[in-house]
Order: C-alpha cells, then sequence, then structure tokens
C-alpha cells in the first residue's frame, strides 16, 4: 500500500527521533521552563527577526488554534475566516465550545480577500443594532490553505493593514506554514509573518514532528497571561522538554526548511503523474496538498493499492480526492503511483 492520505501519518523524522534518543533518559523541570525549550525559543526567534517574542509550545493544532483565538478575542467578539476555513469545518466546533462564533467569509481557494474583510467590518459597524450582535474581533488565516494555496506578501500587506486598521489582531495558523515557505511560488520569508500577523504558529505535527505547534507572537503584550489559558485548553505538557527537544532539532541545520522543500518536490511529482495520466488539477496548489477529480471507477481501482482521501462526498460519477505529502514521501512511491495510473 502507498500512503498519501496526510502528512501525520509517519512518525517524527529520524533526526527529530535521534534528538528525543539521545536526551531520553535526562532530567529537566517540567512545564517548558527546562534548557530545550528555551533554546528552541531562540531559534525560533532568530529565524523570525523577533528577538522580544513571546514562544509558546502546545500539544497540537486544534488546542493551539482554541487556545489563541480565546485569548485574542473578547467574551462578545467572533473570529472571521474563510467558509472552507478548518476552524469552521474540520475542528468538531472547537471555537464555539470556548464561547466564541465563527463569522464565515467567501472562500477563493482557500483565501479571503481583503476587501471582503474590509466590507464585514465596515457593514458591521454601519448597523444600527450592531451592540447586539457577534463583532468581529479577529482575522483567522492559514498559510498554506486548506487547499494547498498560498498567500502572496503582498496579500498579506493587505490583510495585515485591514487588520490593523480596524484595530483587528490577525492569527495566522501555520499548521502547514513551512509547506508553504519552501514552494516556488512563496514571496515572503518567516520574518514577514511575525511582522505582519499579530500572532501565528508554526506547525510542527505535519511537518516532522511527533507533535507540537510553536505559537509565535512578535509583540508578547498580544497574549498576557498566555499560559494559564493554555493550561485551561488542556495544551500545556508536564513533559514539555519533547517539544523543544522536537523543534530545537527542527530549526537546527534547516531541518524545517529541507523537510518542506522535499515534500513539495514530491507533489508536483505527483500533480505531473497525475497530468501525464490524462488527469487534470482540481486545484492549483503550488505546496504539499494536490487535489484531482477522478471517475469513480478509477478511484476504486487506485484505493485497492493507494490510501487517499475523498475532499468531501463522493460524487455520482466522479469525485474530488486529495494527496499529501510528507517527509516520509519517496521517489520511489511517487514511481510507483505513476505505474498504477498509467496501467487503468
Amino acid at each position: 500500500m502507498l500512503y498519501f492520505t496526510s502528512d501525520y501519518t509517519t512518525g517524527a523524522h529520524p533526526e527529530v527521533m535521534a534528538r528525543l534518543n539521545e536526551t531520553n533518559l535526562e532530567h529537566t523541570v517540567g512545564y517548558g521552563a527546562d534548557p530545550y525549550c528555551t533554546e528552541a525559543r531562540q531559534l525560533i526567534r532568530e529565524v523570525c527577526q523577533a528577538p522580544d517574542a513571546l514562544v509558546q509550545f502546545l500539544v497540537g493544532g486544534t488546542q493551539t488554534n482554541a487556545t489563541v483565538i480565546d485569548a485574542l478575542l473578547q467574551r462578545h467578539e467572533g473570529v472571521m475566516a474563510a467558509q472552507t476555513a478548518h476552524i469552521n469545518v474540520h475542528e468538531s466546533g472547537a471555537i464555539e465550545h470556548s464561547g466564541h462564533k465563527v463569522l464565515v467569509l467567501p472562500s477563493h481557494d482557500g483565501k479571503v480577500w481583503a476587501d471582503e474583510v474590509e466590507q464585514y467590518v465596515s457593514d458591521f459597524y454601519r448597523d444600527e443594532t450592531y451592540e447586539h450582535m457577534v463583532a468581529p474581533g479577529l482575522l483567522y488565516i492559514t498559510q498554506a490553505t486548506e487547499y494547498g494555496t498560498i498567500y502572496s506578501l503582498a496579500e498579506l500587506e493587505e490583510l495585515s493593514a485591514v487588520c490593523h486598521r480596524h484595530q483587528i489582531p490577525l492569527f495566522l495558523d501555520g499548521a502547514r506554514l513551512g509547506y508553504a515557505l519552501a514552494s516556488d511560488a512563496a514571496d515572503f520569508t518567516l520574518a514577514d509573518i511575525a511582522r505582519l500577523c499579530d500572532v501565528f504558529y508554526i506547525g510542527g505535527t505535519k511537518q516532522g514532528l511527533l507533535f507540537g505547534e510553536a505559537v509565535v507572537a512578535a509583540d508578547p503584550a498580544r497574549l498576557p497571561h498566555f499560559l494559564p489559558l493554555v493550561k485551561q485548553h488542556g495544551a500545556l505538557m508536564a513533559k514539555g522538554r519533547l517539544l523543544g527537544v522536537q523543534f530545537g532539532a527542527l530549526f537546527k541545520d534547516d531541518l524545517y526548511g529541507r523537510i518542506g522543500a522535499h515534500a513539495d518536490a514530491m507533489a508536483m511529482r505527483i500533480r505531473q503523474t497525475f497530468e501525464q495520466a490524462g488527469y487534470k488539477a482540481a486545484i492549483d496548489s503550488p505546496t504539499n496538498q494536490q487535489f484531482f477529480v477522478l471517475p469513480n471507477d478509477v478511484l476504486d481501482r487506485l484505493s485497492a493499492h493507494v490510501s487517499f482521501e475523498l475532499w468531501g462526498p463522493r460524487g455520482e460519477s466522479e469525485t474530488t480526492v486529495r494527496f499529501v505529502t510528507s517527509w516520509a514521501t519517496s521517489q520511489a512511491d511517487v514511481d510507483a503511483l505513476g505505474e498504477l495510473l498509467r496501467g487503468f
């Protein structure tokens, strides 16, 4: 069986696992106060060019989104997000469970547009009854998006300007940020993300770690008393050093960049493989998620040998599918996929 279901179906990258093994028998204090977390925070501050940034390690993406959004919003406020956003579709109402409404914006291949954010906020405050409504208190975006697309630097600057004009924080979900940064289409850096976003996080779970995400706020005042809130949301690890060790490995010797570049390269080869077999990409994604529309008979024959995900309900005659690559995807895997497609 070939596996292209997601980028977290394998364990840790060997370089990460080696560091976990090397440090396994050491004794350290808990909750992220250990030397490994301190070192990892410094590495992240350096690559983000944000020397005073708050860097807090959490256990997973849903916990991170729920915790940060809860921290940034007042009780009467909601979070604006694309209709396709992870917090709106695939987090089982985690945001609503914390007492905040997701305010849905149109999705353009997973992205929101700055002029529509501006229109939403302006229309809200033009309504004389706005105090009886959920206020737009935060904008949530993902980079890369749920469709593998990425915001350009210009688009990020426009969104940041709209948010700051209305005194609304911009929060970027970076579960797959490394794949966006490594894309040939990327014209931004981590330093740009840190400069333009009030809070963002660097995903580890989907990029070579066993688990873990790193929340970054260039201005720590954006997240006052954050640690207790992390604990309230069940996202604080007692054995916090496991996160520090992993993120330290990720940001040494550019493992973060190497993982992203490898996965994106494999994804582009998969796209080429499908196109050579006569199937078109459903979305123009430059990152490690690739989407195709397949006839159901091809889907069924392929699924006997390959693990991938249906992207939405199965259609009557054809269905959109998603293929995802990671550090563990090999050229041999891609070649074997091509052999299968050519045999149909």
